[in-house]
C-alpha cells in the first residue's frame, strides 16, 4: 500500500466514509419507520414498504448486517487514513489521522446522515432497502453465525432474544395517537374517535334520562289528557305505564297513532295492542355493549332498571350516538336553558343536568366517578339536604344552591375557583 498513489488512497477513503454514512443512516431510518404507517403502505402495494417490512421481520439480522458493514468500512478507513498520515507526516501522522478521521466520521458518517434519516425515515429507508436486501442475502451466513453467538450470550444473561413486544396498541396509546395527529385528523373527528374509546368507561346510567324527567303516558289519566300529550309530544317513542312508571306496559311509536284513534277518540284496547313490549337495561351496562344490543335487537329505546327492578330512567340510541358525535337533538318543550353563563361570573345550571354533559359543554373537570347530576354532586359535598341557599367548595369549583323545589335542588350556580375558601355547611332540614 506504500506504493499506491496518494490520490487513490484519498479516493478510497472518501468512498469508505460515504459507505459508513450509508450504513449509519440505514440503521436510523429503518428503526425510525412508523410500523403502522409501514403496514398501511405495504397493504397498498408500496414496493419500498414491502422491502422494508421484509428487512424488519428479522431486526436482529438487519442490525447485524448494518453493524458488520459499518464496522468493516470504519476499520478500513482508519487503516487507510493512517497510511496517508504516515506518508505525509511520518510517525506524528498516527495521532493526526486519529483526530482528523474521528471528526470527519462524526460529521459526515454519523451525525449528518443519521439526522437526515431521523427526519425523513421513509425517504431514506425505502431506496436504501434496494441495497440492504441483496447485501443481507449475500452475507446471510456470516450474519446468522454472528447472531447465533450473540443470541447465545443473551440467553446466558437471562434475556430472550426471540421475545418481542406486542405491536397491539392499548386504549391510552390509541388516544395519544389520535390527539397527537394534529392537522392530519380534524379536531371534530379527533373528539369523535376519543369518545368512541370512552364508550367502554361509560354506562347507561351516565347518559340516561332520569325517571322524573321521562315523558310518557299514564293509563290512569283520562282520554283527553292522553290525547293532548300524544298530539304535543316531541318524541317518536313514548313509554306507557299504569299509575306508576315502575308498572310500565310498553312503548308506543307515534307512527302508529292513527291505529289507536277511532271516531270516539282514544281506543285504549287498540293502544294496548299497538305498544311494543318494554326492553329493560341493567343500570351498569357499558355503552359499547348497549349500542351493540340496540343494533342486534333493532331497538332505539330501553328502560334502565336497578338490581331490584325499579325503573331509574330510560336510554335511547340517540343518547349513545350523542356521546360520540356530540349533541345533535334539542328538547323543543324545554322551558328554560340548562346552562346560563352570568355576566358577573359563574354559571347557573339546572340541578338535573348531567355532570358529563356539563364537563363537555364548559370544558370543566368535575368528578364523574360518583353522582351523575350536578345536584347529586352538591348533596355529596354538603353531606345533608340544604334548608336554603348555601355554598360548598369542591376541588377547583364553588357550588352554590340557588333554588330548591321540595326535595329537589332545582338550580345551582357553579364557579371555577382554585382558591381555598371555607365551605358553608347548612343545618339539617
Amino acid at each position: 500500500m506504500n506504493d499506491t498513489p496518494i490520490g487513490l488512497l484519498f479516493a478510497a477513503l472518501a468512498v469508505l466514509i460515504l459507505m459508513s454514512g450509508f450504513f449509519s443512516s440505514s440503521e436510523t431510518s429503518m428503526m425510525a419507520l412508523n410500523r403502522y404507517r409501514l403496514k398501511h403502505l405495504r397493504g397498498q402495494g408500496h414496493r419500498g414498504a414491502r422491502r422494508a417490512s421484509k428487512l424488519l421481520d428479522r431486526p436482529d439480522r438487519l442490525i447485524g448486517l448494518i453493524l458488520i458493514g459499518n464496522n468493516l468500512v470504519n476499520i478500513m478507513a482508519s487503516a487507510i487514513a493512517t497510511v496517508i498520515a504516515i506518508r505525509l507526516y511520518g510517525d506524528a501522522g498516527i495521532a493526526i489521522a486519529t483526530v482528523l478521521l474521528t471528526i470527519v466520521i462524526l460529521i459526515f458518517a454519523e451525525i449528518t446522515p443519521k439526522t437526515i434519516a431521523a427526519l425523513h425515515p421513509e425517504r431514506v429507508a425505502f431506496p436504501f432497502s434496494l441495497v440492504l436486501l441483496p447485501l443481507l442475502q449475500l452475507f446471510l451466513p456470516l450474519v446468522a453465525a454472528i447472531n447465533s453467538i450473540t443470541n447465545g450470550i443473551l440467553r446466558l444473561m437471562g434475556f430472550k432474544p426471540d421475545a418481542t413486544d406486542s405491536e397491539a396498541l392499548s386504549q391510552e396509546e390509541l388516544r395519544t395517537i389520535v390527539t397527537e395527529s394534529g392537522s392530519m385528523i380534524p379536531r371534530r373527528h379527533q373528539r369523535m374517535l376519543v369518545n368512541i374509546l370512552d364508550l367502554e368507561e361509560v354506562t347507561v346510567d351516565d347518559i340516561m334520562v332520569p325517571r322524573n324527567e321521562v315523558f310518557g303516558i299514564d293509563l290512569n289519566d283520562d282520554d283527553a289528557t292522553i290525547l293532548d300529550q300524544l298530539q304535543h309530544s316531541t318524541h317518536t317513542l313514548v313509554p306507557v305505564w299504569n299509575e306508576d312508571i315502575n308498572d310500565i306496559k310498553g312503548v308506543l311509536h307515534l307512527r302508529k297513532l292513527s291505529r289507536v284513534l277511532d271516531g270516539d277518540g282514544l281506543n285504549r284496547d287498540a293502544l294496548m295492542v299497538e305498544i311494543q313490549a318494554p326492553y329493560f337495561i341493567p343500570e351498569n351496562t357499558p355503552l359499547h355493549t348497549q349500542l351493540l344490543q340496540f343494533q342486534q335487537k333493532k331497538l332505539r329505546l330501553g328502560i334502565v332498571v336497578d338490581e331490584y327492578g325499579d325503573v331509574m330512567g330510560l336510554a335511547t340510541l340517540e343518547d349513545i350516538l350523542e356521546e360520540i358525535v356530540g349533541e345533535f337533538t334539542s328538547n323543543l318543550i324545554e322551558e328554560q336553558e340548562e346552562v346560563i353563563a352570568l355576566k358577573g361570573g359563574g354559571t347557573v345550571c339546572t340541578g338535573t343536568i348531567s355532570i358529563r354533559e356539563l364537563n363537555r359543554q364548559q370544558e370543566w373537570d368535575l368528578p364523574t366517578d360518583g353522582p351523575k347530576t350536578l345536584s347529586g354532586l352538591a348533596l355529596e359535598a354538603l353531606e345533608t339536604f340544604p334548608c336554603g341557599p348555601v355554598a360548598v367548595q369542591i376541588p377547583g369549583y364553588v357550588i352554590e344552591v340557588v333554588a330548591i323545589d321540595g326535595n329537589l335542588i332545582s338550580r345551582l350556580r357553579i364557579t371555577p375557583n382554585d382558591e381555598d375558601i371555607r365551605s358553608v355547611r347548612p343545618t339539617a332540614a
